[in-house]
């Protein structure tokens, strides 16, 4: 019996064929070489299922290569109505900071040189000034991450001695993370005291010895715990941190600059609360602060000036477009009616509903006149991101009628990808984290995939 894998044509003679040479004109000839090698791989497993002829070895290769290009980052449309969405990248940037990285990134910049005196300067002088007066704290630093800047602040300050946390705050973070395991890395010894549900002071109090490095808080901003609890007060442990002469820690995680209890979301302290305490806070950049990924630091002079020292801040050193986009986001707080209107994600957090209804109904129409079965219904958006974590936004959404999990996938697969959620059986497109200059983007790329028929 002759082995049907001795049919499978050669890749050279298959390359030279009339049907794979137009994507060698559109993609690298590399490219389609492994592309190939790999449909060859699979036909050998397989040789009953091997296309027939070049087309389809065509088609086959054009279906690889298209779903490599789709495994690279690109932009698609939030329609989840999760605001701060870990996974599509946290943050949409105002247009100040795309304009800020634009012009820096187009040429040379000040990153570390000093203009007044002709001489190298500091990349961390850049945000520092607006974080200590947007903030009222005595200096700032900059490094990548919150997670980063959790782990310079303890091993600056409690490297090989004890760091005191509450069992009710060793949380997991997104991605499996861990603070405990976070912690545990920089060097300083994890000391956990009370219970899940209830830590008093006199838990820190009696934890307190020779080895201790500092005293760490991290603020619970994924999940509530209710009932019987208790925890410290963050300005009580400042004063028990004073009194023993160790650090005090704080993980804020959110970044929160402005309250925003007038819209209805309550419960979140912002940096310049916090900063009156007295301790080391660390912060991110990406979440309610709206900016790039960065970790926020905010302490005293003497403090931020240990981490200068430390050889890791130059390994979590931040580069010039972080720096330029973070700069630019932060000058807006300067007025907060123009940060609450040009910083994307507190546009959304406030956007009225009726505002949301509306174009909700202009999206729904203009969808349904290409074919599409929307309509509109009532909907709960969140922050996200770690943040009011109980909060549920009133909002509005296109809702797609029909199999849920098929117009889903669709709308993953359009041109631009649509990433909505389903609820309840039914496919939604939340509004509220739609942009409004998106929507019309939003019915361009859906109709020809949930329409049947194009565009008018």
């Amino acid at each position: 019996m002759t082995d049907p894998r001795r049919a499978l044509p050669s890749v050279g003679v298959l390359l030279e064929s009339a049907a794979l040479r137009p994507l060698l004109d559109g993609f690298p000839r590399s490219l389609v070489v492994s592309a190939l090698r790999d449909a060859m791989d699979m036909a050998r497993q397989t040789p009953d299922a091997a296309p027939a002829t070049p087309a389809e070895w065509a088609s086959v290769v054009r279906a690889e290569l298209s779903l490599q290009e789709r495994r690279l980052l690109q932009p698609v449309l939030n329609a989840t109505g999760i605001v701060l969405h870990t996974n599509l990248g946290r943050a949409p940037l105002a247009d100040v900071a795309v304009d800020a990285i634009t012009r820096i990134a187009s040429g040379y910049a000040t990153l570390e040189y000093d203009l007044e005196q002709g001489a190298r300067g500091s990349r961390h002088v850049h945000c520092r000034q607006l974080l200590c007066e947007l903030t009222g704290a005595e200096d700032a630093l900059v490094v990548n991450n919150c997670a980063a800047a959790l782990v310079l602040a303890l091993n600056t300050l409690a490297d090989g001695r004890e760091a005191i946390v509450s069992r009710g705050e060793l949380i997991e973070i997104g991605g499996s993370f861990r603070v405990p395991a976070i912690m545990e890395k920089s060097g300083a010894v994890l000391a956990d005291i009370g219970t899940t549900n209830r830590t008093h002071l006199e838990d820190y109090e009696r934890a307190i010895t020779d080895r201790t490095g500092a005293i760490v808080k991290v603020h619970r901003s994924n999940f509530t715990i209710e009932g019987y609890t208790t925890e410290v007060a963050l300005e009580r442990l400042a004063e028990l941190a004073a009194r023993a002469g160790v650090a005090l820690v704080h993980d804020f995680g959110s970044g929160l600059m402005l309250s925003l209890e007038a819209h209805g979301l309550h419960g979140e302290p912002t940096a310049r609360d916090v900063a009156r305490t007295g301790a080391t806070i660390v912060m991110s950049g990406d979440k309610l602060l709206g900016g790039p990924q960065a970790g926020l630091i905010l302490g005293s002079k003497a403090t931020i000036a240990r981490m200068h020292a430390n050889p890791l801040t130059r390994a979590l050193r931040v580069d010039k477009l972080t720096i330029a986009a973070l700069q630019a986001t932060l000058a807006l707080y300067r007025d907060p009616a123009a940060a609450l209107r040009d910083v994307p994600i507190l546009a959304m957090l406030t956007a009225p509903a009726a505002g949301i209804r509306e174009r909700a109904e202009r999206v729904s129409a203009a969808l349904r006149a290409t074919g599409a079965p929307a309509d509109v219904v009532e909907s709960d958006a969140s922050v996200g991101g770690g943040a009011f974590p109980a909060a549920r936004i009133d909002s509005w959404a296109v809702c797609i009628a029909g199999d849920a999990g098929r117009a889903e996938a669709a709308a993953r697969a359009a041109a631009t990808p649509v990433i909505g959620r389903i609820s309840d059986g039914r496919f939604l497109l939340d509004m509220r984290t739609i942009l409004p200059r998106e929507d019309e983007a939003l019915v361009t790329v859906l109709a020809p995939t949930l329409g049947a028929r194009a565009p008018s």
